[in-house]
C-alpha cells in the first residue's frame, strides 16, 4: 500500500505511475521488474509522463484456452498467450516460448524488451511475445504439431505480416514455425494465403527462412562483445571466456569468438560444468553436446563442481542460460572481468546489484541478445521482397546493425553517465519518446 504521509506530488514519478495503472508492486515479478528498469531510462532521458505511462501497459493481452488431442486418445486443455506491448515505431514482433513456467506477467516483461530491443537497434517494428504454457519434452512430435497448430489457429486472426510477426523463442525451432506458418496459411481465407507466410520468421529455408536465423544471437553477441569488451577493460582478442549455458545461443556465440581470437576455457549447462586452462574447441564441443545431451564428460577438459564454476578467472562470461540463474549469491562467486546477458532476463535484480556494487561490468540483454529480433526483420525484409540473400549478406547486416546498436548504447553512456544496462535502456527510450514527440497520442 502507498504510504498515505507521503503527498502524492512527493512521490516518485514510477510510484504514481503503479498507483494509477493498479499495479502493486511485487520485487519477484518479471513484469514488475522490467518496469523499474524502463522508469529509470524513461527519467534519465526526460521522456514525457503520459509516454512513460503507454509504455508501462501493453496494448493487447490475449489469452487463449484450447483443447488438444493427445496420443492417449484423451484430450488436454492448454493456456497460451499473445502479449502485443507497443506498436509505436511499427508493426509487433516478437517470439513465441512454450515453457511449462511460462505466465501472463513473464510475457508481458520479455514484450517489453522486445520492444525496447527493435527501438534500440532501430528496427521498424514494435513489441510482442507469446507462448504456450507446456513442457515440450514431455510432447511427442505429434503431439507438439497439433499443439501448435491449435495455438496458431488461436491467434490465426491476431497476427499478420503488418500487423504482428512471431519469431521462434525457447521451445520452438523452424520445425514449429513451420507448422505455424502452415495454419495461419489454411486458416486466413480473407488475407492472401501467400502473405500469411510473412507473418511468420525462423522458418525453415525451403519456406522462406533466411540463412543464419539459427546462430543470429549467438553471431550477434559476439559482434557485440568485440566493440564493447575493452570499454570495460576485459580483453577481446586474447581474451578468455567462459559460457553458462552451451545451447544454440551459448554454442555459437563460442564459435564466433574463437574464430575471431578469443579462448574458450569452459561451459556449464544443466549436465554439468567443465574446464581446461589450455582452451576448449567450442565445435568439437558443441556436437558432443548435441550427441550426448549436455557438455558433462567431454574428454578434453576437467570436470568442476558447479559452485566453483563460477569463481575461475576470466575475461568474460556469457549467460546464456535460463531467466534468474545469476543470484545474488552466484554473483558474488562470479570472477570475471565482465558479464554478458545472452539469455532474457537472466540475472535477478539483486544479483545485478551484487555486480554493480562489486565493480564488475554486465553488458545487458537488450543489446547483446537482440541478434534475434534483427535477423528476424532480415527475413520479413526477403519475404518482402521476395528475395533470398546469401549467409554472408544476412551475417553483414547483422553485424552492422548490432555493431551501430553497440555504439549508440556507448554514446548514452558518456552522455548520461550511467552504468550499461541503464545506457542501453536509454538509447532504445529516446528514439521512443521521440517518436511519440513526432506522432502525438491519438486522437
Amino acid at each position: 500500500m502507498p504510504d498515505a504521509s507521503v503527498r502524492p506530488s512527493q512521490q516518485p514519478e514510477s510510484e504514481r505511475i503503479l498507483e494509477a495503472l493498479g499495479i502493486v508492486r511485487d520485487p519477484k515479478n518479471a513484469f514488475h521488474q522490467v518496469l523499474d528498469q524502463l522508469f529509470v531510462a524513461a527519467e534519465t532521458v526526460g521522456m514525457r509522463r503520459h509516454h512513460t505511462y503507454i509504455l508501462a501497459q501493453p496494448k493487447s493481452e490475449i489469452m487463449v484456452h484450447f483443447p488438444v488431442l493427445m496420443d492417449d486418445g484423451a484430450h488436454r486443455l492448454f493456456k497460451g498467450y499473445r502479449v502485443q506491448h507497443n506498436n509505436a515505431l511499427g508493426p509487433f514482433k516478437g517470439g513465441l516460448r512454450f515453457h511449462g513456467r511460462l505466465s501472463l506477467d513473464e510475457t508481458k516483461a520479455l514484450a517489453v524488451l522486445t520492444t525496447l530491443k527493435c527501438s534500440l537497434l532501430r528496427l521498424p517494428f514494435g513489441g510482442a511475445m507469446g507462448g504456450v504454457k507446456c513442457t515440450p519434452s514431455e510432447l511427442s512430435d505429434d503431439e507438439m504439431m497439433r499443439l501448435t497448430r491449435r495455438f496458431a489457429s488461436s491467434l490465426s486472426h491476431y497476427v499478420g505480416p503488418d500487423y504482428d510477426v512471431v519469431e521462434p523463442d525457447v521451445g520452438a525451432d523452424a520445425r514449429v514455425m513451420a507448422w505455424f506458418a502452415d495454419t495461419l496459411v489454411q486458416t486466413n481465407a480473407e488475407v492472401r494465403r501467400q502473405e500469411m507466410f510473412r507473418a511468420v520468421t525462423g522458418k525453415p529455408i525451403e519456406m522462406g527462412g533466411s540463412y543464419g536465423r539459427d546462430r543470429s544471437v549467438g553471431q550477434g553477441l559476439a559482434d557485440v562483445m568485440a566493440e564493447m569488451l575493452p570499454e570495460t577493460g576485459a580483453r577481446f582478442e586474447g581474451g578468455r571466456f567462459m559460457c553458462v549455458g552451451f545451447g544454440t545461443v551459448g554454442s555459437w556465440a563460442a564459435r564466433r569468438l574463437v574464430d575471431r581470437g578469443m579462448m574458450l576455457v569452459g561451459a556449464l549447462d544443466h549436465a554439468g560444468a567443465i574446464w581446461s586452462d589450455t582452451g576448449i574447441d567450442p565445435f568439437v564441443l558443441a556436437e558432443y553436446a548435441h550427441r550426448g545431451g549436455g557438455v558433462r564428460g567431454f574428454p578434453a577438459a576437467a570436470a568442476v563442481p558447479e559452485r566453483e564454476y563460477w569463481t575461475i578467472p576470466c575475461d568474460a562470461l556469457i549467460v546464456a542460460a535460463a531467466d534468474g540463474v545469476v543470484d545474488a549469491d552466484r554473483a558474488a562467486r562470479i570472477n570475471a572481468k565482465t558479464v554478458i546477458e545472452g539469455g532474457h532476463i537472466p540475472i535477478t535484480p539483486e544479483g545485478a546489484d551484487v555486480l554493480l556494487a562489486r565493480g564488475i561490468e554486465t553488458l545487458p540483454s537488450v543489446l547483446c541478445s537482440a541478434g534475434g529480433v534483427a535477423a528476424s526483420y532480415l527475413e520479413w525484409v526477403q519475404n518482402r521482397l521476395s528475395t533470398t540473400w546469401s549467409a554472408e549478406d544476412v551475417e553483414e547486416e547483422l553485424r552492422r546493425s548490432m555493431t551501430l546498436a553497440a555504439r549508440r548504447v556507448k554514446l548514452a553512456r558518456i552522455r548520461y553517465e550511467c552504468d550499461w544496462r541503464t545506457a542501453a535502456l536509454c538509447a532504445s527510450c529516446e528514439r521512443l519518446s521521440r517518436v511519440y514527440e513526432l506522432r502525438g497520442v491519438f486522437p
